[in-house]
């Protein structure tokens, strides 16, 4: 029971997933709607405020043309009689016009008639031609109308003008519906063409997605991620595929090199194992073969312990967290050099020209240089000619190259293209005291630094063995 109570508690509190694509359609659809509410709302408002001001004013110039006729001249109620010809006031369109008497009876009825007010007698009698008042507002059978009464002065009887505004806010409210309608059809459209859209956009995002879990699900790093296009989601593609091509170079390295770790630890191990074996009876050797057991386990020891120290070169050389800095590679040789005197009493010399200095990790750059001048000291036994190093910079801008001359036996023909290969050792060399992984160290230090590992046959006799960096660290 608490389980489930907890599961369920869990199912709740966890939040519900939504897609992307819905996330962006929503979001277009609001931003749109947002926009065309407030255009819309902006648009009717300045529409229908040219449309009452454009009235008000057409009904004001009426108001003001007629004041100022009746001030100009005198005027009677006849005037302005609809049956009278020529009678002298203008009519636009939804315009009433009715004449009062000076008592303020009506004369002339408009169509529709108009109420007539206790102020629009008083105006009917005023003495003052051009009297004015208005009413706005007015109900006049199922119409509002705004009026205005003028004077004709003397107390001979007034003019009313009214005009239509029911019709306008009828136009408004027709127009204020359509731009609704027309709102919701946008929206609407936006919602979808969002839709559309966000499934168009994320559509690659999903074979990302798709890939991943993919990856996540069956371990297997060799999946193509099938994306084109050089946008963001381009780019985010063809990473991911590099991504991926790297992650299963690198699996197929970590399980090359646990093979061939393992094939290399077997014959000292079988060693081992054979003469810890005789130990039991060692009692029984005589003491010349004491020695020479007691010599072997030694030099088994030795040797299993370089090819333990060598792997783990290798494997910090794949993976170094060491931060790039700048390295000046003589300085290095001149350091290798001295350290390689004291041990072995060689004669070694540096010779450096041109700018030697490039971006680089040191560790990995002297672990690369000991190498090749151990390699150079194991070989050349005789030790009749020094072993040389060459430091030249640059080739182009920011490379350096490094070479390793020794005067030793040299290097096969059939042996120059296979010495950087992990744990391949001569015919000739196998004899001696290495596991085979020191050059290829040398050659995962110079890929990673941006340049390649070289060796040849050098003119005289011996082998010229080095390599160069430069061109950006890789990742």
């Amino acid at each position: 029971m608490g389980g489930r109570l907890r599961r369920w508690v869990s199912s709740r509190r966890r939040p519900k997933l939504v897609s992307l694509r819905t996330t962006f359609a929503v979001s277009f659809a609001a931003v749109t709607a947002a926009v065309t509410v407030l255009v819309g709302v902006l648009s009717y408002s300045a529409a229908a405020r040219l449309v009452r001001v454009d009235q008000e004013s057409v009904f004001d110039e009426v108001v003001q043309d007629l004041r100022d006729e009746v001030r100009d001249r005198a005027m009677d109620p006849e005037d302005f009689s609809s049956s009278a010809p020529g009678h002298d006031i203008v009519r636009p369109a939804r315009t009433d016009v009715q004449v009062l008497g000076p008592d303020g009876a009506v004369v002339d009825p408009g169509s529709p008639g108009l109420p007539v007010k206790d102020a629009d007698r008083e105006v009917a009698a005023a003495a003052t031609a051009g009297t004015l008042t208005e009413h706005k507002d007015v109900d006049v059978g199922s119409d509002v109308y705004r009026v205005a009464t003028v004077a004709l002065g003397g107390g001979r009887g007034a003019v009313q003008v009214a005009q239509e505004f029911s019709d306008t806010e009828d136009l408004l409210r027709a127009l204020q519906q359509r731009t609704l309608v027309l709102m919701i059809a946008v929206v609407t459209a936006a919602g979808l063409f969002g839709w559309w859209l966000a499934r168009r956009i994320t559509h690659r995002l999903v074979i990302l997605t798709t890939a991943a879990e993919d990856v996540a699900r069956t371990r297997r790093l060799g999946i193509q991620v099938p994306v084109t296009g050089y946008d963001e989601v381009g780019r985010l593609g063809r990473a991911f595929d590099r991504m991926l091509g790297r992650l299963a170079q690198s699996e197929e390295d970590q399980r090359r090199l646990v093979q061939d770790a393992g094939h290399e630890l077997r014959t000292p191990l079988t060693s081992l194992r054979t003469n810890i074996s005789l130990l039991r009876r060692i009692d029984e050797l005589p003491p010349a073969t004491r020695d020479e057991l007691v010599a072997d386990l030694g030099q088994e020891a030795r040797e299993l312990t370089d090819l333990v120290n060598e792997l783990v070169d290798l494997a910090a050389g794949q993976s170094d967290t060491e931060p790039p800095q700048r390295v000046d590679l003589a300085d290095l040789a001149e350091d290798v050099a001295g350290l390689a005197r004291r041990r072995t009493g060689r004669r070694i010399l540096v010779r450096t020209s041109g700018d030697t200095t490039t971006d680089g990790r040191p560790g990995m750059l002297q672990r690369a240089l000991s190498n090749l001048v151990e390699n150079a000291t194991k070989f050349d036994r005789e030790g009749r000619a020094p072993i040389e190093i060459d430091v030249t910079g640059p080739a182009r801008p920011g490379t350096v190259r490094v070479e390793v001359l020794d005067r030793g036996p040299g290097i096969t023909e059939s042996d120059l293209t296979r010495v950087f290969d992990r744990f391949y050792r001569a015919a000739d060399a196998r004899s001696l005291p290495g596991s085979g992984l020191g050059l290829s160290i040398v050659r995962e230090v110079a890929l990673a630094h941006g340049g390649a590992a070289f060796a040849f046959r050098r003119t005289g006799g011996g082998s010229v063995i080095g390599f160069t960096v430069g061109g950006g660290l890789g990742d």
